[in-house]
């Protein structure tokens, strides 16, 4: 197979693939061109309707220990990138109830670290029943963060314009890996695959010297854009509670990674870590008891903490 063939046929068959290309030819092609620009997260807004506007003295976000106590996230991500968004406003205090369908296999390895301090939960919103529950639980959430592809939410019938009507305070925060402009924003992908589209696998096979992709050690555009979009749903909290409005927020791997690429490169490789070089805690899961890397960063006299212990997808009723 020539490679672009290859990974038209997949794509085409539903499936997630990308050709290695250098920087230069992602570039010059028409999704490359389309997202040369693209920043990890932009934020849109709109003034609350009169009398919408929340009180002060009932916001979650004045006078307690954990800066987004009461504040309810409604989470339908997947895999990394999402669920650390959310995971991390968890640790915050927030209610998080994490959404699948009915029999959805996430990758297992993922869950002991995606699933702490949420609850989950399973809903097809194919079936009115569900969509009904989905609905009511629109109407008392303050954050939906979104890991879909740009048109699939819009596809079962809850676009932005349906969701507004149904909860006009809600803040909506969406990623997807290909960004929201061009000729890929609706496909499937990502962060390794991102990293093959936009040179930073091809990047690393120079580093090294190698005839093969040479991708980022982690999942870094992952990783980042989940903490970038987390730091934006705090931020249109309070504008929600200080300036009345409600934000619209949209984050992509390709804007993390034109972020990566502005940034200086070591002149050297790294040495590569052993997990004994990392300060490990001890843990609570459904699987049973674990040791973690903690919550990185901190915030002057709060404390971080999951209340709800990992587990399985679709382990609790939807709602809240």
């Amino acid at each position: 197979w020539k490679a672009g063939d290859l990974e038209a046929a997949v794509v085409s068959a539903g499936g997630c693939a990308a050709v290695m290309h250098v920087r230069e030819t992602w570039l010059a092609s028409a999704p490359g061109a389309a997202t040369a620009t693209a920043t990890p997260v932009v934020v849109s807004e709109r003034r609350l309707p009169a009398g919408r506007a929340p009180a002060e003295s009932d916001s979650p976000l004045s006078g307690t220990a954990s800066p987004f106590s009461g504040v309810r996230v409604l989470d339908m991500t997947r895999v990394i990138a999402g669920p650390v968004c959310t995971k991390f406003l968890a640790a915050y205090g927030a209610q998080v109830l994490r959404l699948d369908p009915p029999g959805f296999a996430e990758v297992p390895a993922l869950l002991p670290e995606t699933t702490a301090g949420k609850r989950t939960a399973a809903l097809d919103l194919r079936v009115d029943a569900d969509r009904g529950i989905f609905e009511n639980l629109v109407a008392d959430t303050d954050v939906l963060v979104t890991g879909l592809r740009a048109d699939a939410l819009a596809g079962l019938g809850y676009g932005d314009g349906t969701l507004t009507a149904i909860n006009p305070a809600l803040i909506v925060a969406s990623l997807n890996a290909y960004g929201w402009d061009g000729p890929w924003r609706h496909r499937r992908g990502f962060d390794s695959l991102v990293q093959m589209s936009c040179g930073i696998a091809a990047a690393g096979s120079l580093a090294v010297g190698r005839d093969e992709p040479f991708p980022l050690p982690v999942q870094a555009l992952d990783h980042a854009t989940g903490y970038l979009l987390a730091a934006a749903v705090g931020r249109a909290l309070t504008r929600r509670l200080t300036r009345s409005t409600v934000s619209r927020i949209r984050a992509s791997l390709i804007g993390t990674a034109n972020l990566l690429w502005s940034l200086p490169r070591p002149a050297d490789l790294p040495p590569a870590p052993s997990p004994r070089d990392f300060e490990l805690v001890d843990t609570n899961t459904e699987w049973g008891p674990a040791r973690r890397v903690p919550l990185p960063g901190s915030i002057a006299g709060v404390t971080a903490a999951w209340q709800i212990g990992a587990g399985p997808l679709g382990r609790h009723y939807p709602a809240w």
